[in-house]
């Protein structure tokens, strides 16, 4: 009941914000159905994409940024149907950081008055926000799914709200 008081008052809070200023969110693809390699998402995961859209209902996501790996373009999808758009891949050339840092570019190019949401990796996800210029960036551990990053950037700077979606996980 809580998580979804949560999911409601984030949803909220997107729809009103002021204008002029760009939001980004960040959240890690949803639980997976093997440990390792381009695996699909598990059922959970499946549940999970969908309560990210549902969270993001009312955030008019404009851009939709993946990895091209199965777990985050699946995770992405149902926000991408209901926004309309489609999911922009992202790839892995050059490392961690200079695709943390294409990442970034890419959705400071969507421009003010746009929401973007951005699906990484428990090992990206901060460093993308880091590029974006939140602070101090929550890193998830291998077992969490549910943190999400809304980033608003306004100008040089940002404002994050760390929050959390969809069912509880906890850390490992």
């Amino acid at each position: 009941m809580i998580q979804r008081l949560l999911t409601a008052a984030l949803a909220a809070a997107l729809v009103a914000l002021p204008a002029q200023a760009q939001t980004v969110i960040i959240v890690r693809h949803g639980e997976k159905a093997g440990p390792t390699g381009d695996v699909d998402l598990s059922a959970a995961g499946q549940a999970r994409g969908e309560a990210l859209a549902r969270a993001l209902a009312g955030a008019k996501v404009t851009l939709v940024l993946a990895t091209p790996l199965k777990r985050t373009q699946q995770t992405a999808a149902a926000t991408a149907k209901a926004a309309g758009v489609s999911v922009a891949a992202v790839g892995f050339e050059g490392g961690d950081a200079a695709h943390a840092q294409r990442v970034a570019d890419a959705a400071r190019k969507a421009g003010a008055e746009n929401t973007v949401l951005i699906v990484g990796h428990s090992n990206t996800v901060a460093d993308i926000a880091r590029a974006l210029g939140d602070s101090a960036p929550v890193a998830p551990t291998d077992c969490e799914y549910d943190k999400m990053t809304v980033l608003r950037l306004e100008g040089a700077g940002a404002k994050a709200i760390h929050a959390r979606y969809g069912a509880p996980t906890e850390a490992c």
